[in-house]
């Protein structure tokens, strides 16, 4: 048993439940049996790769959520156009503050390098824990792009048509741990677009009242906002 073939099974038996799923039910749905759907998801034998798309399929998820990114290198080697702000990262936490329900928000994306300048991005939202977060409400599939003074990267919702969303980091190329972004998009409850400031973070932070604060709009971003007649986040 590889500890790949084992933490893809579970996550398959997770998301399975999740949707309700019985063995024998989601076997029935990809024309395997029940034997062979729990073999899978204790990772005794491997799944193939029809099999995996057809199973993704199945729980209405994107089959990147049935994978796990390897570990990073302890010195991972430079990629040619990434920014030193995403160099040898594969994961990095969000944070935004959710005026509607007074607390934060918080999102997983998770990068999966490409050639050149063009990263893969899978961002999760509204999760009950991190080690977890792939469970979630919301998925957004997309891309990241680099450029001489931004990173822009857009996601398309799985589960609302035509749902797109917009992140713009500006100077990636400076080695901090944090940077301040613009999240723009379309809000539900109620349906509007919107933008917001947001963290993220190379490691994940303590959601606390500091935290909360920083994210909050300040007498300074509305000062901004004021002065240039648009949101801006610096």
């Amino acid at each position: 048993m590889s500890n790949i073939d084992y933490e893809t099974g579970q996550k398959i038996k997770e998301l399975r439940k999740m949707r309700k799923l019985t063995h024998a039910q989601l076997a029935q749905k990809i024309g395997k049996t029940q034997s062979t759907i729990s073999k899978y998801e204790s990772g005794e034998i491997s799944i193939d790769l029809n099999t995996l798309y057809r199973i993704a399929e199945v729980l209405q998820v994107y089959v990147e959520q049935l994978l796990s990114l390897p570990e990073p290198p302890a010195s991972p080697a430079p990629r040619a156009g990434c920014p030193t702000f995403f160099q040898g990262q594969q994961k990095f936490y969000s944070y935004a503050y959710d005026g509607r329900v007074n607390q934060i928000s918080r999102r997983v994306l998770d990068l999966f390098p490409g050639q050149e300048s063009l990263t893969k991005v899978m961002m999760y939202m509204n999760f009950r824990d991190y080690d977890h977060y792939q469970n979630c409400e919301n998925t957004y599939k997309g891309y990241m792009q680099h450029f001489d003074t931004i990173t822009n990267i857009t996601l398309h919702n799985r589960d609302v048509v035509m749902e797109t969303v917009f992140i713009q980091i500006l100077t990636p190329s400076m080695n901090t741990d944090t940077k301040w972004a613009l999240f723009t998009g379309l809000l539900t409850r109620p349906i509007m677009p919107c933008s917001r400031k947001i963290l993220i973070s190379k490691k994940r932070l303590p959601e606390n009242e500091e935290l909360e604060q920083s994210l909050k709009i300040s007498r300074e971003d509305i000062r901004r906002l004021k002065h240039y007649q648009m949101l801006t986040v610096t």
